[in-house]
């Protein structure tokens, strides 16, 4: 699946990148022997913001997929049971989400 929509796609890419620059932060923080409580409260906005870009990601994924299985699979009669798959093995990704 590719990411179609241009202002989810960026917004998400601006995420990770926010993301990355926390993580350097936080080997930098490591490195210099920062106290552990300053460590731990980067960490968890880490986790945080993981769990934000995760839930735009399914967002869109989830959006995007029903809408192209709706499109393609109007007379099939088996598509009710792959639609409902689909949205539980979406479902399933998230909750192994950071």
């Amino acid at each position: 699946m590719k990411i179609k929509n241009y202002e989810t796609k960026q917004k998400f890419i601006q995420r990770l990148r926010r993301i990355g620059g926390q993580l350097r932060g936080v080997e930098a923080m490591v490195a210099d022997e920062r106290d552990c409580q300053e460590i731990m409260q980067q960490l968890t906005s880490i986790n945080s913001a993981m769990q934000g870009a995760s839930r735009l990601f399914l967002q869109d994924y989830a959006i995007t997929c029903l809408k192209d299985m709706d499109e393609q699979n109007q007379n099939d009669p088996e598509y009710q049971q792959r639609r409902e798959k689909l949205v539980s093995d979406m479902l399933a990704l998230f909750l192994k989400a950071p």
